[in-house]
């Protein structure tokens, strides 16, 4: 793909934003209801949200054709009622859309029941959200179990498995700590392997500094972008340009369709970040 995927531009096959990349564009633009090959860990066609609020029909999303490769580090960024809190809702199977596709994994999940949206977002999506959401009377590594839990592993396979993905956040030394005993970007790494401890498809953050200094941000940007160098498929949604320029694409968000798809180098050039 090019450095600035925005110049390799066409309408899209809802005619109202341009896809970003032949490739991508291929994606999409294939026959409705075709699996995308698989490379592709999420494509969506033409995906639109609309809600009605009391009569008044709010269109949150109006088409949006997006491809992300698996592996790929990727954020979302736009302004409050951007849609993208809307977008992330529906790639996290949260909620399901108005009209159009989406394939998560080879798996058309924008047409799934509810019960089939939970057994896939269990099984293929870990979350990360800004406020930690720990149990504060559990050490991290009970914190990072519980999902294993839930899903009856045994308790020696949940500890290697918990262990594991503290390694992976480097917060093996403070597995046996509580979330008081540890600082703001700990209890957030905590948090991320927890989102890890199922081998999720895709780790989805959602504003995931939106707690934390700006010298414990770059520190937990640090974290996402080894775990997006080990193969991890990192989404990333945030209204901050500085915390968007960490991801290797940056997607922006406006009005409920795409107003860009840069990779990292032609976004901050294009935001004036150094």
């Amino acid at each position: 793909m090019s450095d600035n995927q925005a110049g390799d531009a066409t309408l899209s096959t809802t005619g109202e934003h341009p896809l970003s990349s032949t490739a991508e564009r291929k994606a999409v633009v294939m026959d409705p209801g075709q699996a995308p090959g698989k490379d592709w860990v999420i494509v969506t066609r033409g995906l639109k949200r609309e809600y009605d609020m009391g009569g008044e029909v709010v269109r949150a999303l109006r088409g949006v054709d997006l491809a992300i490769r698996r592996n790929e580090y990727v954020a979302i960024m736009g302004p409050s009622g951007s849609g993208k809190s809307t977008l992330m809702n529906l790639i996290g199977c949260l909620d399901t859309p108005t009209a159009g596709e989406y394939w998560l994994n080879g798996m058309l999940v924008s047409k799934m029941s509810d019960d089939e949206l939970a057994r896939v977002r269990n099984k293929e999506i870990g979350f990360v959200f800004q406020t930690f959401n720990l149990l504060p009377r559990a050490t991290a590594l009970h914190n990072v179990e519980l999902p294993l839990v839930y899903a009856g592993v045994s308790s020696d396979e949940r500890k290697r498995r918990a262990k594991r993905a503290l390694e992976q956040v480097q917060l093996e030394t403070r597995m046996n700590h509580r979330p008081n005993e540890l600082s703001g970007g700990q209890r957030q790494r905590v948090a991320i392997a927890r989102a890890l401890v199922n081998n999720p498809s895709i780790l989805l953050a959602d504003e995931p500094t939106g707690n934390l200094d700006s010298a414990t941000s770059e520190e937990i940007m640090r974290v996402f972008e080894n775990l997006a160098d080990t193969g991890q498929t990192v989404i990333m949604v945030t209204h901050e340009p500085d915390i968007a320029a960490h991801a290797r694409r940056v997607v922006v968000l406006r009005d409920g369709v795409i107003a860009s798809d840069d990779r990292r180098s032609a976004f901050k050039q294009s935001m004036g970040i150094s």
